[in-house]
């Protein structure tokens, strides 16, 4: 694969292209001078606005694809947005067409109508422009066959995340005339729209080039196959086949045949994992971890699935299509800063909540249990320092599994250099009293009310809501996102250079064992998630089970694998599963007495964040504006 920054600027494109035109630049007429029918004269310029095209996939200027201040994974069961919770109208059960939040502005762009219809228009334009260009070699020819496989891939993309939002949409393949009559543009139906998109994928990949001619952050035939997949692997979920609205044509396939979607979305999968587009493997050992794994593998484990997530150079086989972050060059992005901690100078946003912390698995394989040790009890966990010295498990952080580690910051867990807290994350509130008095069984609430009692010796930790410095950004549910962070940087001073992976290998395994799994090919398909655990640094899960457990065992290594990526919103809609996961958020308190008491109460009397589900949510509507713009536009059901 080459490696070839793209420096999304407009001007410095334009610019980039009059520079190696055939032209001598100084005969170049000035940049803000150049119309549609000059930029197809000089196949750079055409190129430069391929790159604009590429850039606007991120859905606005100023956040191009990838990683934001504010994750999509903040509208799921997986993380907090501290700051702007309210306009997460998901799931606060306000949306409507009237009231968006952020499903109608810039901060969630790249899935939402006006931005993906603004970069439809660019592709329409430049493909209705490409065979206008000048063919003066065979490089021209070739070149201008690539931009236009580009071209429809970016189409495709987008078209995808219209779909993955409200379902059929309005398919447009042209570029617009003033003399078109928009009020004639009807939403297409569901299958239409895959029909539309399938089209462009098909045209993509027989026009991308192969895996080692591609130029890292443009797209090649692996790309438009994994975009294939997940496209084919969403369709296939319960949502869309009868599950919501069956007999709404634009949100629900009408010929009932569930298992033809299933086999091409297996299909589709298979072709990447077989080698078809190139070769792609996960990043990182693949076989069986070793039993009884030391601290020291599981960290080595975690380390390699971190570093898959901070690749700054040529990317490895797991990427199949992403983008660059070059912060002195072009795109600029801080996540640092966005989710780091507050006793960093970090603004903590995109927080782990508790039940989700629960689904981590410990380093054997075997589920996590809160009341391992004390049954029934599921809000508490508390124990003295020998008991904790005789039982290190004890702590609820101790023997997780390695992914437990790369994605969650914990009480303790081991950060940037600071020798106030031994270069360590500090939640826990320290208290300067003994606590041994405090155990033993009483209600969450009596266990907060003994402990406020001692708040005049009570002392917040460092990266807590009670700390000193920015207690604005301290964490709200105990915990900090730590998948994604660089912590060879400071997040208050330094941008971030490690890219985003928008489509990895991985995924693709992940579809790939769902469609065997639910065509009732349950060995194939946990075959394929044991690559997955295996490289995580977990054992194999039995091949010989129902089709019932597998499907459990399946989703839950999908949010393990693919926590934080925003992954889960697409597929807690697409299973129909957010009346069970979109719950109250409540928060975990640590203290720590000076006898060496320990005491984690996950606090269920008070709130992180509530939360509430309607099943309307289960499709975007499209807003109100839209709909004054273009009144025969149907609206999605339940709006």
């Amino acid at each position: 694969m080459k490696q070839y920054h793209i420096s999304y600027c407009p001007l410095a494109l334009l610019l980039l292209g009059c520079f190696f035109s055939c032209e001598n630049v100084l005969d170049q007429k000035p940049v803000d001078s150049f119309s549609e029918e000059s930029l197809f004269q000089d196949i750079n310029l055409a190129e430069a606005f391929l790159y604009q095209c590429y850039d606007a996939m991120g859905g606005s200027r100023e956040e191009v694809l990838g990683m934001r201040e504010d994750l999509l994974s903040s509208a799921t069961d997986e993380l907090l947005n501290i700051h702007r919770a309210g306009s997460i109208t998901f799931t606060k059960g306000t949306l409507t067409p009237d009231y968006l939040g952020h499903f109608g502005n810039w901060r969630y762009s790249w899935i939402l109508w006006d931005a993906n219809y603004s970069n439809i228009k660019n592709v329409n334009t430049l493909l209705g422009g490409m065979d206008d260009v000048p063919i003066l070699s065979p490089a021209d020819k070739d070149k201008v066959a690539q931009i236009k496989a580009e071209a429809y891939f970016i189409r495709a993309f987008n078209y995808t995340n219209l779909l993955r939002s409200y379902g059929g949409v309005v398919l447009v393949d042209k570029k617009f005339n003033l003399e078109d009559d928009f009020l004639n543009r009807e939403r297409a139906t569901l299958q239409a729209t895959v029909d539309f998109i399938l089209s462009d994928l098909d045209k993509a990949i027989a026009g991308l080039p192969d895996k080692k001619d591609v130029v890292q952050g443009r797209a090649g035939k692996g790309a438009a196959a994994a975009l294939k997949s997940r496209l084919l692997s969403f369709v296939s979920g319960e949502l869309m086949n009868g599950g919501y609205a069956p007999s709404d044509a634009f949100v629900s396939f009408q010929d009932h045949n569930r298992a033809q979607r299933l086999t091409a979305a297996k299909n589709a999968a298979k072709d990447l994992i077989d080698g078809k587009y190139g070769d792609y493997a996960l990043f990182g050992p693949v076989n069986d971890p070793p039993a009884n794994m030391t601290e020291e593998e599981v960290m080595a484990y975690a380390d390699n699935y971190s570093s898959l997530f901070l690749q700054k150079g040529v990317w490895n086989d797991e990427v199949i299509f992403g983008i660059q972050y070059k912060a002195r060059q072009g795109n600029k992005v801080a996540n640092n800063l966005y989710w780091g901690p507050n006793g960093y100078n970090c603004w903590g946003n995109n927080e782990p909540a508790e039940p989700v912390v629960r689904q981590f698995d410990m380093k054997d394989g075997s589920p996590f249990v809160w009341d391992r040790y004390t049954p029934g009890e599921s809000c508490i966990r508390e124990f003295t320092r020998a008991q904790l010295e005789a039982n290190p498990e004890l702590n609820p952080y101790k023997g997780r599994e390695p992914r437990f580690y790369a994605n969650i910051l914990f009480d303790g867990a081991p950060w940037r250099e600071r020798a106030s807290t031994n270069h360590k994350i500090q939640i826990a509130s320290q208290v300067n009293a003994p606590g041994a008095g405090l155990l033993g069984t009483k209600s969450v609430a009596g266990k907060m009310a003994d402990i406020a009692g001692l708040a005049s010796v009570t002392t917040g930790g460092n990266d807590s809501r009670q700390a000193s410095n920015q207690a604005w950004n301290g964490t709200k549910t105990g915990y900090y996102l730590r998948k994604m962070l660089d912590i060879s940087i400071n997040g208050e001073i330094d941008d971030n250079e490690n890219n985003w992976i928008e489509c990895r290998f991985a995924e693709v395994l992940l579809d790939y064992a769902e469609a065997c799994i639910e065509l009732g090919e349950t060995e194939e398909g946990i075959n394929a998630l044991n690559r997955i655990r295996n490289r995580a640094g977990l054992p194999d899960r039995p091949l010989s089970v129902s089709r019932e457990q597998a499907r459990e065992w399946y989703r839950h290594e999908r949010l393990i694998e693919m926590f934080a990526e925003g992954d889960r919103w697409f597929m807690i809609r697409k299973w129909m599963i957010c009346d069970e996961v979109i719950k109250d958020f409540h928060p975990v308190y640590i203290y720590h007495f000076n006898d060496g008491v320990s005491m984690y109460i996950y606090n269920t009397t008070t709130l992180a964040d509530s939360r509430k589900w309607d099943n309307r949510n289960y499709w975007l509507p499209v807003s109100r504006t839209e709909i004054n713009k273009a009144p025969q536009l149907k609206q999605n059901p339940g709006y």
